[in-house]
């Protein structure tokens, strides 16, 4: 067992290293991808730096050209032209702010676009359905993500930009402070370096031990009435206790670390300063000017100082989380590679036809099959419903069409091609799947309609809005340009707009789950025949019987029996097709809803 123990405490901590590996790579690819905005980040930087170049020999020369020697006002011009650096310093520090804001936008977009892909892969690869908890966790920790990097870029920048200045300017000055400055200040940040990792792992603990203490909150919150009913109190304060302890003195431990960074900053930024006072006397005795000393001062206690003391904060602070945080993100996004490797980009051809053969489905090793060696094939450009009892797999089966879930066995193809043998790309091109919950995000309008086909002319647009009925509600909303606000909308309006976004889509194979079911009968009568008139293949979650009706054939999920068929002859062979049309209350015509009557 013991061994056992061994090796599974080894495997955590290489997978613990890789995600520490991944996200170091993913923060420096980050830069990497945006070097025109590094590029100008730099330039700006270059003027900010100006105050602290610039800084010690004004002071000098207002000292010694100015009041030492008598001449007051000209030693007030000096400071004047202080004054003025300052001002062109904060000029290209305001320019400075904006370029970091180029690159940290795009860095928290990539992490939203990295949780929410997590969010939709994990149930379909792990057939398990994700937590709400973990993905809120997620996302809190996205914004943690967001402002650490900025934290972290602005005191690096800061720090590289004051003290390249400050240096250049000390060496302009006066050479032979030189060692007496920069030596401290390399002590101070070797000694930050070679604690900043211990710290990075107690910050990590310390995360972990908040998490833990919040999902034994949740946990115990939810069942309290149990607990006390089972006269169960002690065994919770008890439970609760070790979890509250454990974050405590996980906190305790960072804290103490962090003392560090205090001894750090007096090292590097404070110690400069001894030892140039120190060495006055001999310094003045080789011909150093006081005004030259005041210089030395004022570059150490206004530029290498305060630079130094925004370094470590940045880094023993948010620089802890960001590495923390990203490691977490890198930790619970990961997902497990398929069996099958994706192969390169193949070509479907023009009417690529759906074949199911022999696929069979369960969530869990042990569970009945929800799909069992279903065959099933639907020619390019058919358009069949899927009906069935709540819970009976008509969900399961659209995601195994869609490519979402993978078979446990048999194969699912598209074109001749197996869908697990498709690259993303290809894939994602070739059909489009919409569930019953929409998905939009706060951009315009246009944004969202043409997310999956970027590249779409205005009239395609335009046709798509028109086709599926759409155009008041684009009205409403303030025409395509307008900022769209996903919580302002309504379930049906919601649904409205990602399904023109998927007939609008290049896609030759669109699956609707239930993706009408916030629809008026009316609404989704039309948009029913406007994808049914639109080149490709339909396949559609039947809401309400009227959807079968519409289509020309009919997949009839019940339990281990599937039977495929148009309505008439669902009517005879299929108890079930009778039973649900029986129950299907509110539409007594099927002429109400646009579909010929071929039953009487």
């Amino acid at each position: 067992m013991s061994v056992v123990r061994g090796a599974i405490r080894s495997q955590g901590r290489e997978r613990s290293v890789g995600a520490h590996a991944v996200a170091r790579r993913e923060l420096i690819d980050s830069l990497r991808a945006r070097r025109p905005q590094v590029r100008g980040l730099v330039g700006w930087s270059a003027v900010e730096a100006i105050p602290a170049l610039l800084s010690g020999l004004i002071v000098a020369r207002a000292v010694d050209d100015g009041f030492l020697a008598g001449r007051p006002w000209t030693g007030t011009a000096w400071l004047a032209a202080l004054g003025a650096s300052v001002a062109l310093g904060a000029w290209g520090t305001r320019r400075t702010l904006a370029r970091l804001a180029d690159l940290v936008e795009p860095f928290r977009d990539d992490a939203v676009r990295r949780v929410v892909s997590s969010a939709i892969r994990r149930p379909a690869l792990t057939g398990r359905s994700g937590s709400s908890a973990d993905v809120a966790r997620l996302t809190q920790h996205v914004e943690i993500l967001r402002e650490a990097y900025a934290a972290v870029l602005t005191a690096v920048q800061q720090f590289l930009v004051v003290t390249l200045s400050a240096v250049l300017g000390l060496v302009a000055l006066a050479p032979a402070v030189v060692p007496l400055v920069l030596p401290p200040l390399l002590v101070g940040l070797a000694l930050f370096a070679v604690a900043l990792p211990r710290m990075a792992g107690q910050q990590r603990a310390a995360i972990l031990a908040d998490e833990r203490l919040a999902e034994e909150a949740s946990r115990l919150g939810g069942g309290l009435r149990d607990v006390v009913a089972c006269g169960g109190e002690e065994r919770v304060i008890e439970t609760a206790g070790r979890a509250i302890d454990e974050q405590a003195n996980a906190t305790v431990r960072l804290s103490r670390l962090t003392a560090v960074a205090t001894v750090a900053v007096a090292v590097g930024g404070w110690l400069p300063v001894l030892l140039v006072l120190a060495a006055g006397p001999s310094l003045i005795g080789q011909g150093v000017t006081a005004g030259v000393i005041l210089g030395v001062i004022a570059y150490t206690l206004q530029a290498l100082q305060p630079a130094l003391q925004s370094l470590i904060d940045g880094l023993s602070g948010p620089g802890l989380w960001l590495l923390v945080t990203m490691k977490r993100i890198v930790e619970t996004t990961d997902q497990p590679a398929p069996d099958v490797a994706p192969q390169p980009s193949r070509h479907l051809g023009a009417h690529p036809d759906l074949l199911l053969d022999s696929v069979t489905f369960a969530y869990s090793p042990g569970a009945a099959p929800v799909i069992d060696a279903l065959t099933l094939c639907i020619p390019a450009g058919d358009h069949i419903a899927i009906v069935g009892p709540s819970g009976g797999g008509k969900s399961t089966l659209a995601g195994l069409m869609s490519g979402l879930l993978p078979p446990q066995q048999g194969q699912i193809s598209l074109g001749g091609i197996a869908l697990g043998q498709l690259d993303t790309a290809t894939l994602a091109a070739a059909r489009a799947f919409i569930p019953q919950e929409a998905y939009l995000f706060a951009a315009t309008l246009r944004e969202n309609l043409t997310y999956l086909r970027p590249d779409a002319p205005p009239e395609d647009l335009a046709e798509a809005v028109d086709r599926l009925g759409a155009g008041s509600l684009v009205a409403r909303l303030g025409g395509y340009e307008a900022e769209l606000d996903p919580g302002l909308l309504s379930a049906g309006e919601g649904q409205h707009l990602t399904l023109v976004r998927a007939f609008l889509s290049a896609a030759r194979l669109v699956v609707l789950d239930e993706a009408t079911c916030h629809l008026d009968p009316a609404s989704e009568a039309a948009v029913e025949r406007a994808f049914a008139a639109r080149p490709g293949t339909l396949v559609v979650i039947a809401h309400r019987m009227s959807s079968a009706l519409r289509a020309r054939r009919i997949v009839v999920l019940d339990g281990a029996q599937v039977r495929v068929g148009d309505h008439e002859e669902l009517l005879l062979n299929s108890p079930l097709y009778r039973d649900l049309v029986g129950h299907w209350h509110g539409y007594t015509t099927r002429a109400s809803h646009g579909v010929p009557d071929t039953t009487s």
